[in-house]
């Protein structure tokens, strides 16, 4: 699988700690190998994010990403859940 990140998220994630940005790693390869994994918490969004879908990096930071075809994932944003929910 191809996964590629947007500008966007690779400046949000710099201004995230680097304990945060480690699990992030962690976590989109945890999504690769097993991407039912429960500890994701993965799920697609509604409403006007209806095109993206969303993991669990810690309790209360989230990472959306959307599907390209059957191959490929890139990551759009990554921050709290008000952050992204407003």
């Amino acid at each position: 699988m191809n996964v590629r990140f947007s500008k966007r998220l690779v400046k949000q994630l710099a201004k995230l700690s680097k304990r945060i940005q480690a699990t992030t790693y962690t976590r989109i390869d945890l999504m690769l190998a097993n991407p039912d994994d429960p500890i994701l918490r993965r799920h697609r969004l509604k409403g006007h994010l209806h095109h993206l879908w969303s993991i669990d990096i810690t309790s209360d930071v989230r990472a959306l990403y959307e599907t390209i075809g059957d191959d490929a994932i890139i990551y759009q944003l990554i921050g709290t859940h008000s952050e992204l929910y407003r």
